[in-house]
Protein backbone atom coordinates (compact mmCIF):
# COMPACT_ATOMS: atom_id res chain seq x y z
CA UNK A 1 0.00 0.00 0.00
CA UNK A 2 1.15 3.31 -0.93
CA UNK A 3 1.50 6.35 1.51
CA UNK A 4 -2.43 7.57 1.41
CA UNK A 5 -2.82 11.99 1.51
CA UNK A 6 -6.17 14.11 1.73
CA UNK A 7 -6.88 15.34 -1.68
CA UNK A 8 -6.20 18.73 -0.68
CA UNK A 9 -2.46 18.13 0.01
CA UNK A 10 -1.51 16.41 -2.87
CA UNK A 11 1.05 18.15 -5.57
CA UNK A 12 -0.83 17.97 -8.50
CA UNK A 13 0.65 20.78 -10.10
CA UNK A 14 4.48 18.85 -9.75
CA UNK A 15 3.03 15.54 -10.70
CA UNK A 16 2.06 16.77 -14.49
CA UNK A 17 4.79 19.56 -14.18
CA UNK A 18 7.79 16.44 -14.02
CA UNK A 19 6.66 13.74 -15.80
CA UNK A 20 8.09 13.38 -18.85
CA UNK A 21 7.27 11.16 -21.46
CA UNK A 22 3.19 9.98 -20.86
CA UNK A 23 0.62 10.46 -18.58
CA UNK A 24 -2.85 8.00 -18.04
CA UNK A 25 -6.37 8.57 -16.29
CA UNK A 26 -8.52 5.86 -15.72
CA UNK A 27 -11.79 7.10 -14.81
CA UNK A 28 -14.36 4.51 -13.66
CA UNK A 29 -17.19 6.80 -11.48
CA UNK A 30 -20.44 8.04 -13.33
CA UNK A 31 -20.38 10.92 -11.93
CA UNK A 32 -17.83 13.10 -9.90
CA UNK A 33 -18.21 16.12 -7.82
CA UNK A 34 -15.94 18.63 -8.61
CA UNK A 35 -16.98 22.05 -6.85
CA UNK A 36 -15.33 24.23 -9.75
CA UNK A 37 -17.74 22.92 -12.41
CA UNK A 38 -21.10 23.18 -10.68
CA UNK A 39 -22.12 26.33 -12.10
CA UNK A 40 -21.30 24.67 -15.92
CA UNK A 41 -22.94 21.36 -14.64
CA UNK A 42 -26.47 23.48 -13.90
CA UNK A 43 -26.26 25.46 -17.06
CA UNK A 44 -26.02 22.22 -19.51
CA UNK A 45 -28.94 20.87 -17.15
CA UNK A 46 -30.53 24.20 -18.24
CA UNK A 47 -30.27 23.41 -21.98
CA UNK A 48 -27.63 26.14 -21.83
CA UNK A 49 -24.32 26.61 -23.23
CA UNK A 50 -21.83 26.22 -19.88
CA UNK A 51 -19.23 29.16 -19.34
CA UNK A 52 -15.64 27.67 -18.90
CA UNK A 53 -14.49 28.41 -15.28
CA UNK A 54 -10.70 28.64 -13.25
CA UNK A 55 -10.35 24.99 -13.09
CA UNK A 56 -10.74 23.99 -16.74
CA UNK A 57 -9.08 26.76 -17.77
CA UNK A 58 -6.19 25.76 -15.98
CA UNK A 59 -6.67 21.73 -16.97
CA UNK A 60 -6.03 23.22 -21.03
CA UNK A 61 -2.89 25.10 -20.33
CA UNK A 62 -1.72 22.15 -18.72
CA UNK A 63 -2.68 19.40 -21.49
CA UNK A 64 -1.54 22.37 -24.21
CA UNK A 65 1.96 22.62 -22.50
CA UNK A 66 2.50 19.27 -22.65
CA UNK A 67 1.72 18.65 -25.87
CA UNK A 68 3.61 21.41 -27.38
CA UNK A 69 6.70 19.29 -25.38
CA UNK A 70 5.63 16.55 -27.23
CA UNK A 71 4.91 14.39 -24.52
CA UNK A 72 1.36 12.20 -24.68
CA UNK A 73 -1.52 12.94 -22.31
CA UNK A 74 -4.53 9.61 -22.33
CA UNK A 75 -7.53 9.07 -20.61
CA UNK A 76 -10.14 6.45 -20.87
CA UNK A 77 -13.51 6.56 -19.03
CA UNK A 78 -15.39 3.33 -18.53
CA UNK A 79 -18.93 4.59 -18.65
CA UNK A 80 -22.43 2.18 -18.18
CA UNK A 81 -25.46 3.09 -20.28
CA UNK A 82 -27.84 4.89 -19.92
CA UNK A 83 -24.98 7.82 -19.48
CA UNK A 84 -25.98 9.43 -16.24
CA UNK A 85 -26.44 13.40 -16.48
CA UNK A 86 -23.37 14.42 -15.51
CA UNK A 87 -21.60 11.53 -17.96
CA UNK A 88 -23.72 13.17 -20.77
CA UNK A 89 -22.62 16.82 -19.70
CA UNK A 90 -18.51 15.60 -19.29
CA UNK A 91 -18.92 13.41 -23.03
CA UNK A 92 -20.56 16.29 -24.56
CA UNK A 93 -19.26 19.37 -23.16
CA UNK A 94 -15.65 18.76 -20.70
CA UNK A 95 -14.24 16.30 -23.07
CA UNK A 96 -14.37 17.64 -26.66
CA UNK A 97 -12.31 20.91 -25.21
CA UNK A 98 -9.73 18.37 -23.39
CA UNK A 99 -9.63 16.85 -26.68
CA UNK A 100 -9.58 20.07 -28.78
CA UNK A 101 -6.37 20.88 -26.55
CA UNK A 102 -4.35 17.44 -27.65
CA UNK A 103 -5.66 15.11 -24.62
CA UNK A 104 -6.01 11.68 -26.33
CA UNK A 105 -9.15 10.88 -24.50
CA UNK A 106 -11.22 7.65 -25.61
CA UNK A 107 -14.20 5.63 -24.21
CA UNK A 108 -14.93 2.03 -22.97
CA UNK A 109 -17.54 0.02 -21.98
CA UNK A 110 -15.69 -3.08 -20.96
CA UNK A 111 -16.09 -2.60 -16.98
CA UNK A 112 -15.63 -6.09 -16.35
CA UNK A 113 -12.70 -6.57 -18.25
CA UNK A 114 -11.03 -3.44 -16.25
CA UNK A 115 -10.28 -2.47 -12.48
CA UNK A 116 -13.28 -0.35 -10.04
CA UNK A 117 -10.50 2.35 -8.97
CA UNK A 118 -9.64 5.51 -10.59
CA UNK A 119 -5.79 6.51 -11.11
CA UNK A 120 -3.05 8.59 -12.76
CA UNK A 121 -0.02 6.85 -14.25
CA UNK A 122 3.14 8.81 -14.89
CA UNK A 123 5.19 7.91 -17.34
CA UNK A 124 4.92 4.13 -15.84
CA UNK A 125 6.67 4.97 -12.71
CA UNK A 126 4.63 6.94 -10.49
CA UNK A 127 1.00 5.82 -9.43
CA UNK A 128 -1.96 8.15 -8.34
CA UNK A 129 -4.57 6.11 -6.92
CA UNK A 130 -7.98 8.07 -6.48
CA UNK A 131 -10.02 7.30 -3.93
CA UNK A 132 -13.74 8.73 -3.69
CA UNK A 133 -16.92 9.30 -1.39
CA UNK A 134 -20.40 7.70 -2.46
CA UNK A 135 -21.44 11.00 -3.59
CA UNK A 136 -17.76 11.51 -6.14
CA UNK A 137 -16.16 13.75 -4.27
CA UNK A 138 -12.29 12.83 -4.33
CA UNK A 139 -11.09 12.69 -0.84
CA UNK A 140 -7.77 11.05 -0.20
CA UNK A 141 -4.86 10.19 -2.83
CA UNK A 142 -2.75 7.01 -2.75
CA UNK A 143 0.86 7.94 -4.07
CA UNK A 144 2.52 4.76 -4.95
CA UNK A 145 5.71 3.56 -6.33
CA UNK A 146 5.77 -0.15 -6.09
CA UNK A 147 6.98 -1.28 -8.90
CA UNK A 148 4.87 -4.51 -9.47
CA UNK A 149 1.82 -1.82 -8.04
CA UNK A 150 2.87 0.35 -11.45
CA UNK A 151 3.89 -2.05 -13.64
CA UNK A 152 -0.05 -3.38 -12.79
CA UNK A 153 -1.28 -0.42 -13.66
CA UNK A 154 0.73 0.03 -16.80
CA UNK A 155 -1.32 -3.28 -17.72
CA UNK A 156 -4.54 -1.95 -17.45
CA UNK A 157 -3.55 0.72 -19.20
CA UNK A 158 -3.09 -0.87 -21.86
CA UNK A 159 -6.10 -3.12 -21.80
CA UNK A 160 -8.31 -0.12 -21.18
CA UNK A 161 -6.80 1.88 -24.58
CA UNK A 162 -7.30 -1.23 -26.26
CA UNK A 163 -11.01 -2.06 -25.33
CA UNK A 164 -11.67 1.90 -25.76
CA UNK A 165 -12.46 3.99 -28.55
CA UNK A 166 -11.80 7.41 -29.75
CA UNK A 167 -13.60 10.14 -28.38
CA UNK A 168 -15.19 11.72 -31.63
CA UNK A 169 -15.84 7.99 -33.08
CA UNK A 170 -18.14 7.40 -29.72
CA UNK A 171 -19.84 11.14 -30.13
CA UNK A 172 -20.07 10.08 -34.02
CA UNK A 173 -23.09 7.60 -32.67
CA UNK A 174 -24.39 8.67 -29.69
CA UNK A 175 -27.54 10.32 -29.77
CA UNK A 176 -27.27 14.57 -29.19
CA UNK A 177 -26.31 15.44 -25.63
CA UNK A 178 -28.21 18.39 -24.91
CA UNK A 179 -30.89 17.92 -22.35
CA UNK A 180 -33.95 18.78 -23.55
CA UNK A 181 -35.80 22.10 -22.53
CA UNK A 182 -39.16 22.13 -21.31
CA UNK A 183 -42.06 22.62 -23.57
CA UNK A 184 -43.53 26.02 -24.64
CA UNK A 185 -46.38 27.41 -25.09
CA UNK A 186 -47.40 29.08 -28.72
CA UNK A 187 -49.67 31.77 -28.34
CA UNK A 188 -52.47 29.36 -29.57
CA UNK A 189 -52.17 27.24 -26.18
CA UNK A 190 -50.86 24.03 -28.33
CA UNK A 191 -47.23 23.21 -26.89
CA UNK A 192 -44.16 22.77 -29.22
CA UNK A 193 -41.48 20.90 -27.79
CA UNK A 194 -37.39 21.65 -28.96
CA UNK A 195 -35.96 18.81 -29.68
CA UNK A 196 -32.10 18.01 -27.91
CA UNK A 197 -29.82 20.35 -30.07
CA UNK A 198 -27.76 18.23 -32.85
CA UNK A 199 -24.60 19.96 -32.51
CA UNK A 200 -21.93 19.35 -29.58
CA UNK A 201 -19.65 21.87 -28.40
CA UNK A 202 -17.08 19.79 -26.46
Amino acid sequence: MGRVVPAGSVDWAGLFGRFEHTCFRLETRQRYDEPGEADAFRSFLAGQEPASYPAKEAWLAIVRAAVTAGKVMQRVHVVAEPLTDYLRFETGWGYPLNAAAGEDIRISRAAAALPGTDYWLFDSRALARMHYDDGGRLETVELENDPAAVVQAGYWRDAALHLAVPLRSWLAVQRPVRPRPAPVRTPAGSPRGHGDRPRRTR
